[in-house]
């Protein structure tokens, strides 16, 4: 096992997670929320993050308002807020890279960074530098977050998790073998359950269990993932942080939660539709191209069903992706069942502003397309997303449901500061502070 204090081979990662984000957020932009459960969902009809006063009332994720009312009467429901959650995320990026510019954005609330030489810059040991990075994104932020100190990116993640909310854990590498024998196996970033009941079969429930076997047993068991593991878990870094922004994308996918569940067809179906034409307007707002197309139904039961196919060549255009579509869901669609998500997703991405057209292509056809996609977005910019869609998703007008009702958007739409409009807003979030 490694030290910290060996610096010639080893290295020092903290890997730092928000507590409950988007709960958070909305608790640090309205203060009188502090303490009391919030359910962000509004819009969606269901739990889609809760604060820690809602998870310990019994609040879990995707469970529908209505049931949470009835398990939770003082709870807060509150719309998403995307907008300001993503400056939320910029902001504790940016507070992060004061201190170490080796920073790998692993998720909108998390993030990985090496510590590895700033005792020196700091004249601290590394916990007082962590321990120093989460008091200032709590105190600037107004959010905990719970930090975890190790020797490799797959410890530092074991680590955070401990103690939350507002967590700190650092584990030294002569600590290995004690905290090791406390760590169940399932708590690896990594092991799915089909890897950890694999184990199980092979007496590995903890993660001490796992990095006494020798290398050769995690390569033949689980492949080059666990040998990767196997040299992560005693402390000897594999996986780099990777501080290098993600300029692609392998996939893109949107997805739409709706209450109550329905089996009426044309309305199932309009809500994939809309979906996809969604996706399609984020997908030529990135200048990018899809050649692969997927659709999702799930039912009212938590359970999904998917089905996927090629199209003859890259599109950004929904008029070629709807009839392929529309196939997709005729094969998928029960009308015995009662759906409660449908849900898009794009794969094969290219980039760049030209179509890459072969030889039994139509060019009049695609510069119609491309005119058709230009008017709307046009009209899209000029009076709301979707002023102008497929005629398969104006049914959604007959169902209301979450759409239409103010109280189901969030402040910066309903309350724009000057300047703005529905859509358009200054990069800064708006505080609900008294004076």
């Amino acid at each position: 096992m490694l030290l910290f204090e060996n610096t010639n081979r080893s290295r020092v990662i903290i890997h730092v997670d928000c507590d409950a984000f988007f709960a958070s957020v909305e608790q640090s932009l309205k203060p009188a929320l502090k303490g009391k459960p919030v359910i962000v969902g509004k819009d969606r009809g269901i739990a889609a993050a809760f604060s820690y006063e809602a998870k310990r009332a019994g609040v879990i994720r995707a469970m529908p308002l209505s049931e949470i009312k009835k398990l939770c009467p003082d709870a807060v429901f509150l719309p998403c807020d995307y907008e300001s959650y993503s400056l939320f995320s910029q902001r504790f990026y940016a507070i992060l890279r004061r201190f170490t510019p080796d920073v790998e954005e692993y998720s909108i609330d998390e993030a990985f960074a090496e510590l590895s030489g700033l005792r020196r810059v700091y004249r601290a040991s590394y916990e007082a530098i962590a321990f120093d990075i989460k008091k200032t994104i709590e105190k600037e932020l107004g959010i905990t977050v719970s930090v975890g100190l190790s020797l490799t990116k797959s410890l530092a993640k074991i680590c955070s998790k401990d103690g939350k909310p507002s967590g700190f854990t650092a584990v030294r590498g002569h600590e290995l073998r004690d905290y090791l024998k406390t760590v169940k196996i399932q708590r690896v970033c990594g092991f799915g359950p089909s890897s950890t009941a694999l184990l199980a079969k092979h007496a590995v429930h903890t993660v001490w269990d796992y990095v006494q076997r020798p290398e050769i047993f995690a390569r033949k068991l689980l492949g080059k993932i666990g040998s990767e593991l196997w040299h992560e878990l005693r402390g000897e870094s594999v996986y780099p942080i990777l501080t290098e922004k993600k300029e692609a994308q392998a996939s893109l996918s949107k997805t739409k939660t709706f209450t109550p569940a329905s089996n009426n067809r044309d309305f199932v179906r309009a809500q994939l539709i809309r979906n996809m034409e969604s996706a399609f307007i984020k997908l030529r707002r990135h200048h990018m191209r899809t050649k692969g197309i997927g659709i999702y139904l799930k039912n009212n039961d938590h359970q999904g069903q998917g089905l996927f196919a090629e199209l003859a060549r890259h599109t950004d255009s929904p008029l070629e992706g709807v009839d392929i579509v529309s196939r997709l869901f005729d094969r998928l669609f029960n009308p015995a069942t009662r759906y409660r998500a449908t849900g898009v997703w794009f794969h094969d991405l290219e980039y760049g502003p030209e179509v890459q057209r072969d030889l039994f292509d139509d060019p009049a056809k695609i510069t119609a397309l491309r005119e058709i996609s230009k008017v709307i977005d046009e009209a899209g910019a000029l009076y709301g997303k979707h002023a102008l869609h497929l005629a398969s998703s104006d049914v959604l007008r007959e169902y209301r449901q979450h759409l239409g009702d103010r109280g189901d958007f969030s402040q910066r739409k309903v309350q724009p500061l000057k300047g703005e409009n529905f859509r358009q807003h200054l990069k800064i979030p708006l505080w609900d502070v008294k004076v």
